[in-house]
């Protein structure tokens, strides 16, 4: 007689379906939380991710190749977004926007990892779903895993051509897409390269959006009268500069607002393109008087500082403008030992006296769409609309800086953007609302080659290694 077979023990079913069961602790990943957390910090808050980022890596005491991969993480998926959006648009089975915020960030960060680096696929999706996994659980997780999958079928190149507009046909939008920039901007960055008077590359409005996505060299300026940019660069074991005779280029080392040379006020972290537009400013000479020069919009103050070394080497004085009083405080604190005065006032009504001053630098405030490489963010921030409100108050201050000269004397008008709205079209206005002269910018750009037909110049970070800082140099002449 065949014995009674034992009754099987039940398998546990699991959760029921459409339930995430209990959530597992957060995984250990540092630098990829750290990333994530900058990343909601700049969708919620509009949050400046070269802040936010270093703050979260002090605060969590993250250094080293865990910080290094952070930046790369955090920085990179800022810069990449509309890249990474269109391709995630292929993969999600909704709508982006309606996409929970949180998850569209760890989506970004997977599909960053995917396309743009070297971690292996398995271990980029792994990583971010573990993320996921930790904070929303399961179901939550599982839904991220299917659409990092997804994104994995292809590589970058692959999405482009199936994404992209075909070149031949419409060779902006592509590029604009390959590099992941507004097509707005990149018409403008093809735009100024068509105006410059340098004959183009084949590929030259590629190198200019692929510049952007560099992650720029750290650029100090020597305090003129105190340190030789050679002194500098042996103290920080940098580089002197190609261009700017006061300027250091540093590697990647940390937070260089902590290195004491900065501290000593011997340097200041200033990009070498600003640097070239101070020292433009300061080399044209000037008739008769040379005693008073006004930075009028002078916020935070790396070009005051620079400045006002400069004035104070040959006996003269800086008046610096600035409209916000936290930035007039940074450039007080910029300008420590220096003679310089600030002013909390609007540059455009300053209550300075007409035709007081022998040097005016009006660097006005702009697009920002010639700095894009160190602000991860911004141009996604910007819109073809800010441009006309922009234009309007750089010539309003352009015209303030003119009256402020004294005839004979020099305004330097800057701004960090080749968008031709707000560099030639403003001078041009200008020009013809005042008389003014333009004078020929490029002799006091030394050694710096490819400057164009002039007589404004305009320096690019595929071309000349700096911010694309533009800068026209105009005498009163009446």
């Amino acid at each position: 007689m065949t014995p009674p077979r034992k009754p099987s023990r039940p398998r546990h079913p699991g959760p029921p379906r459409g339930r995430s069961g209990p959530r597992r602790p957060p995984p250990d990943d540092p630098p990829r939380r750290a990333a994530l957390d900058a990343l909601a910090a700049v969708r919620e808050r509009d949050a400046y991710a070269n802040l936010a980022l270093p703050a979260l890596l002090r605060e969590r005491r993250i250094t080293g190749r865990d910080a290094a991969l952070a930046t790369e993480l955090g920085y990179g998926t800022c810069r990449a977004q509309g890249l990474l959006d269109a391709v995630l648009g292929g993969c999600v089975d909704r709508p982006l926007p309606e996409v929970d915020g949180d998850l569209l960030d760890a989506l970004r960060l997977g599909t960053y990892q995917l396309l743009r680096t070297r971690i292996p696929p398995h271990a980029a999706v792994a990583s971010v779903v573990d993320l996921v996994r930790g904070s929303r659980g399961s179901a939550t997780a599982g839904f991220v895993n299917a659409v990092l999958r997804r994104v994995g079928e292809r590589d970058e190149a692959g999405w482009v051509a199936r994404l992209a507009p075909p070149r031949d046909e419409d060779p902006v939008g592509h590029l604009a897409l390959a590099h992941s920039h507004p097509r707005w901007i990149a018409q403008a960055f093809a735009d100024a390269l068509a105006s410059s008077g340098v004959k183009p590359t084949a590929d030259e409005l590629a190198d200019a959006l692929a510049a952007d996505d560099d992650r720029p060299l750290v650029h100090l300026a020597a305090r003129p009268g105190e340190v030789s940019a050679e002194e500098l660069a042996a103290m920080t074991g940098g580089e002197p500069a190609p261009y700017s005779p006061y300027g250091v280029h540093l590697g990647d080392g940390g937070d260089p607002g902590e290195l004491p040379v900065v501290a000593e006020h011997l340097a200041h972290v200033q990009d070498e393109g600003s640097q070239l537009v101070a020292l433009a400013l300061a080399a044209v000479p000037v008739p008769g008087s040379d005693a008073r020069w006004l930075d009028l919009c002078a916020g935070p103050g790396g070009k005051a500082a620079l400045l006002g070394a400069l004035a104070g080497t040959g006996g003269a004085t800086l008046d610096a403008v600035e409209r916000a009083e936290h930035r007039a405080r940074l450039v007080s604190g910029a300008c420590e030992g220096l003679p310089v005065t600030v002013h909390v006032a609007d540059g455009r009504d300053s209550g300075l006296p007409d035709g007081g001053f022998d040097r005016v630098l009006v660097d006005v405030p702009c697009t920002g769409l010639g700095a894009l490489r160190r602000r991860p963010e911004a141009r996604w921030r910007r819109q073809p609309d800010d441009v006309a409100g922009l234009v309007r108050l750089q010539r309003e201050l352009a015209l303030a800086a003119l009256c402020l000269v004294r005839p004979g004397g020099i305004v330097g008008y800057v701004t960090c953007s080749p968008h031709l709205a707000e560099t030639v079209g403003v001078v041009t206005d200008v020009v013809h609302r005042t008389g003014a002269e333009q004078v020929d910018a490029r002799p006091y750009f030394p050694g710096v080659g490819r400057l164009g037909d002039g007589p404004a110049v305009q320096l690019w970070p595929h071309r000349h290694g700096t911010d694309a800082m533009f800068c026209s140099l105009l005498r009163r002449t009446r």
